[in-house]
């Protein structure tokens, strides 16, 4: 960790999210997803799924520094951090996410965590990453600033979501104060990448595929 700090010139860019959309398919489908799959739908393989798409438009974050050089990768390989019941963090990689579809991304995150406690995972299982995500939401957090995973140059902090009043515009431009699933997705890069304007394009790929895709045809 001492080494990223002093290896990139680490940059933090957020943005609040509204995960309405998200929330809505979760409510619909969260007891007939636990009974058929045996386990929770939670929001981070909407979130990957969403990353996924937004690394192919922005490819210089999916990429790692390399002596002086930028080099960008071909496939797009998510690291998702594991805390280890507070004894150290892991971080397996779920490859080729961009190909996966959102169902066969949700089991891959609970597969690689669930091998990762086990004490399962192989060299292999934690090598290839592009970027990295952690996923401090479960904890609550309201915005975090994680450090990079050399050689990558940007890693994202997904953190926690709650219920808050907001302001909604409709199709016709009025305005209303409704209860949403509002969160903040924190980006931390590597300045020597690319700048900040960058930064922010993506994460706003991101928010715009995260609050109007329609995930109803995704499940």
């Amino acid at each position: 960790m001492v080494s990223s700090k002093a290896t990139s010139p680490h940059v933090l860019t957020a943005m609040e999210v509204d995960y309405e959309s998200v929330e809505t398919v979760r409510r619909a489908h969260r007891s007939l997803w636990k009974e058929s799959e045996g386990f929770s739908l939670t929001y981070l393989p909407f979130i990957i799924h969403a990353v996924a798409r937004s690394l192919a438009d922005f490819p210089r974050i999916n990429a790692s520094v390399n002596d002086s050089d930028l080099v960008i990768h071909d496939e797009i390989n998510v690291g998702v951090a594991v805390d280890l019941d507070f004894e150290g963090l892991v971080v397996p990689v779920i490859r080729e996410v961009d190909e996966l579809p959102l169902i066969e991304l949700a089991r891959q995150i609970v597969h690689v965590a669930e091998r990762a406690h086990a004490m399962k995972l192989a060299p292999d299982d934690m090598a290839g990453g592009t970027f990295t995500i952690t996923n401090a939401g479960p904890f609550g957090t309201l915005l975090q600033f994680p450090i990079i995973n050399q050689p990558q140059v940007a890693i994202l902090s997904t953190d926690g979501v709650s219920r808050k009043p907001a302001v909604v515009t409709d199709a016709e431009g009025n305005e209303s104060i409704k209860i949403r699933s509002i969160g903040i997705l924190a980006l931390a890069w590597d300045h020597r990448a690319f700048d900040g304007a960058y930064a922010a394009s993506f994460l706003g790929r991101i928010r715009e595929l995260i609050e109007c895709t329609d995930w109803e045809s995704e499940i």
